[in-house]
């Protein structure tokens, strides 16, 4: 299952954080434990238990919470949740900490040292943007932010979601017609730091970025796209976003 922002426990849980962004704890716990109750795949169990392990009284509960997040993402074991993996692994070895299990907290650390930000995701990968390029052409880092025109960024960005990509070339400045491209990273790359563990655990839309170039290797038109209303609500979320861009 892949990370969809309408999903409806997707959407449970985006109602929590709001509620948490306006310091309504009660509130979000309640929520939670519905999107909790209302799961039925493995990805929903995993991100509503998430959630719901930040809203425990003491720390052997959200152990056990953390615990039931963690079995479920080994579970599914794909790039949508393994990711969130050190997160997991860190938060874990703290409650071992305060529950006195010192062994185990070790363990825990040295399990999230050992696999962070060393993503692998084997795509195939997207870019999308509205720029007219051909196959063998590179794209490279250095390019002006869609979300900060002023600032020139380091990286360059891609997903192994097609949807997310063809977002991205709908929201992408410019007046040329939306395209995706099929990419190939030319070296190492790394977990979009941006959207990795901010409001949902681990990097549930596969975006990655690379101080490397990207090979388009192929072109798609093979996404689903977005109404006009619900491009509206993109970019106006956009351009209310606070917050510093890790560049």
């Amino acid at each position: 299952m892949e990370f969809d922002p309408n999903n409806n426990v997707v959407k449970i849980c985006l109602q929590g954080l709001n509620m948490e962004e306006q310091d309504k704890p009660d509130d979000a716990r309640k929520l939670f434990h519905q999107a909790w109750d209302e799961a039925i795949y493995d990805f929903e169990k995993f991100i509503s238990a998430h959630y719901v392990s930040r809203h425990q009284k003491n720390d052997s509960d959200k152990l056990k919470w953390l615990e039931t997040a963690l079995q479920i993402a080994l579970k599914i074991n794909n790039d949508t949740v393994n990711s969130a993996l050190p997160s997991l692994y860190s938060n874990i070895a703290r409650c071992c900490e305060a529950t006195g299990d010192q062994e185990k907290a070790k363990s825990h650390y040295d399990l999230a040292t050992s696999i962070k930000n060393n993503p692998s995701d084997k795509g195939p990968f997207f870019h999308g943007t509205r720029a007219d390029l051909q196959i063998g052409d590179f794209l490279l880092p250095g390019g002006n932010s869609n979300y900060d025109p002023e600032l020139k960024m380091n990286h360059i960005y891609f997903t192994a979601l097609v949807n997310g990509a063809g977002l991205a070339a709908a929201l992408a400045q410019g007046d040329g017609e939306e395209r995706v491209y099929i990419v190939a990273p030319t070296a190492g790359f790394e977990n979009d730091p941006n959207v990795t563990d901010k409001k949902f655990p681990g990097n549930p839309t596969r975006s990655y970025r690379s101080l490397a170039p990207l090979e388009i290797i192929g072109e798609t038109t093979d996404w689903v796209r977005q109404p006009p209303e619900q491009l509206k609500k993109w970019r106006k979320n956009l351009a209310n976003k606070k917050g510093k861009i890790i560049n």
